[in-house]
């Protein structure tokens, strides 16, 4: 089946089998090798990427599915060289330590950010339940996530996303 998936400002349009996970796709057919393949049961959240705005986990989501659709990866985050708030606050507070969860906990973490613009503990706590992590008991993760909630007053969500993919689209394409 012949798809059309817009993955960090660039359009790609392959063919790919009816069953090949968007995980998949985005590693072996694209590849944004960021996207990490943890479980495949949608218990980690390390795949969790930005379906059209939305932390999904990629490995819930067949490529298919994805057909018109925008994809932000982790690797899709960063502008003109530099991080992602979210990216920032977690090197800043040493929030990771194998790095095997980073790129969903920052996904999700964006996405949570975008829903609350100043979550708590506990709402960091809730907000990032489906994401595991197995080496530092989350609470440089929280931490990172409360910081970068400062930083990026009023917020850097998915809408930020749209519109520097829209300005990388337009680069592209020989605008501005």
């Amino acid at each position: 089946m012949r798809i059309t998936v817009t993955v960090d400002g660039t359009s790609y349009t392959d063919d790919v089998e009816p069953r090949t996970l968007l995980v998949h796709h985005l590693r072996e057919r694209v590849g944004k090798v960021g996207t990490v393949v943890g479980c495949d049961t949608s218990n980690c959240g390390a795949c969790t990427v930005h379906l059209d705005g939305h932390s999904v986990k990629s490995c819930s989501v067949l490529a298919v599915q994805a057909d018109g659709c925008e994809v932000t990866t982790v690797e899709g985050l960063a502008r003109d060289g530099e991080l992602h708030p979210v990216q920032k606050a977690f090197h800043e507070n040493h929030a990771l330590q194998c790095g095997f969860c980073t790129p969903g906990m920052i996904m999700q973490s964006i996405d949570l950010l975008a829903d609350n613009p100043d979550p708590d503990e506990k709402a960091v706590r809730e907000g990032l339940e489906g994401n595991l992590c197995r080496c530092t008991g989350y609470q440089n993760i929280v931490r990172a996530v409360r910081d970068a909630a400062h930083q990026m007053r009023p917020g850097a969500g998915p809408e930020a996303e749209r519109l520097a993919s829209d300005t990388a689209s337009r680069v592209g394409a020989g605008g501005e």
